[in-house]
């Protein structure tokens, strides 16, 4: 599992860093910080303490961070550099998630990003990426176009890697979208990787959680295109953006 020198940089970064706590952010149903690294410096990140997180009748307690961190290191390994650098550690409250602090413009998001043909091969995969981690909560909020940059990311990543089906997500459009020969190739590497016991996840996630990760990656590996909205449960999560 390779990161690139400047993903390497940050992780290290948000690893050693001491944490400055700013504020918090508005908006997030769990504790979430705005967190300076390093005193006076010009980085920042944005720390999810576990003891913040709001319980949940359908995910196990304390968990969303580690889950967080999950979704980093599958990007990571599958080379779609989708989710910001993201490593869990200590910090000013306890053990949390820690993901650098993407710079980017408010006002763009999903809703208005999907209108710009030149985005939606990002977009067909990230919603592959959704489909991998069993995202149940992919708002419109939570794809950013980097500051400076034509670059899409995703964040929020809590909710994911439940082994029912969960996948809640407003990137239903693209249904019928091919999903290219290439991410294929990478989720048959990843399938691969899970099933020889590679050490991907699994200090992150329970054994059946990852079971059933890998069962997604074979399955979709030998999917063509995205599927469209499923009409025996609420496809979309509350609220869209």
């Amino acid at each position: 599992m390779d990161s690139s020198p400047s993903d390497l940089d940050a992780v290290e970064l948000l690893c050693s860093a001491e944490l400055e706590l700013m504020g918090v952010l508005s908006g997030a149903s769990n504790h979430t910080l705005l967190a300076r690294l390093g005193v006076g410096g010009d980085s920042y990140a944005v720390y999810k303490p576990r003891r913040g997180e709001r319980p949940l009748w359908d995910f196990p307690a304390g968990t969303l961070c580690r889950r967080e961190v999950a979704a980093y290191r599958i990007s990571v390994f599958l080379g779609w550099d989708l989710v910001p650098p993201t490593v869990l550690r200590d910090g000013p409250l306890g053990v949390g998630s820690l993901q650098q602090f993407v710079r980017h413009d408010p006002s763009e998001h999903y809703f208005t990003l999907v209108e710009d043909p030149a985005v939606h091969g990002r977009l067909a995969q990230l919603a592959t990426f959704d489909l991998l981690i069993n995202n149940a909560d992919r708002k419109g909020g939570h794809v950013l176009r980097v500051a400076a940059s034509d670059r899409l990311v995703a964040i929020d990543h809590g909710l994911t890697f439940h082994t029912d089906p969960k996948l809640r997500t407003v990137i239903w459009e693209l249904g019928g979208t091919a999903i290219q020969d290439g991410w294929r190739a990478d989720l048959q590497r990843l399938y691969a990787g899970l099933r020889n016991g590679e050490d991907v996840v699994a200090d992150l996630l329970a054994t059946e959680e990852v079971d059933m990760l890998c069962r997604r990656a074979e399955l979709l590996a030998g999917m063509r295109e995205l599927p469209d909205p499923p009409r025996d449960r609420r496809p979309y999560p509350w609220p869209p953006v």
